[in-house]
């Protein structure tokens, strides 16, 4: 499996600790969209897209199953977050 392609959307909401979202597309052929960038105690680090339940808990909809394919979604989409310059609107 190879990340073929990853797009940020950078924000910057003034008190959230959210600071983007990313679309990833896995061998040219499968899309993961709605990845939460978080800033967290400790840095950067994504969130899969999950949807809240009856009891109000959160579960992932999509996620890897093993470290190293987190890996690889959390370098892919945080160097291309650093890549990518604010939106305009953020820097009002």
């Amino acid at each position: 499996m190879k990340i073929t392609s990853v797009r940020v959307r950078k924000f910057n909401k003034e008190g959230s600790r959210m600071k983007g979202i990313a679309s990833v597309v896995l061998d040219e052929s499968f899309a993961v969209h709605d990845i939460r960038i978080i800033e967290g105690d400790n840095g950067l680090f994504i969130a899969m897209p999950s949807r809240k339940l009856a009891n109000d808990k959160y579960r992932d909809i999509a996620h890897p199953i093993n470290p190293e394919v987190r890996a690889m979604f959390e370098q892919a989409i945080l160097e291309e977050y650093e890549n990518t310059e604010d939106s305009e609107e953020d820097n009002e």
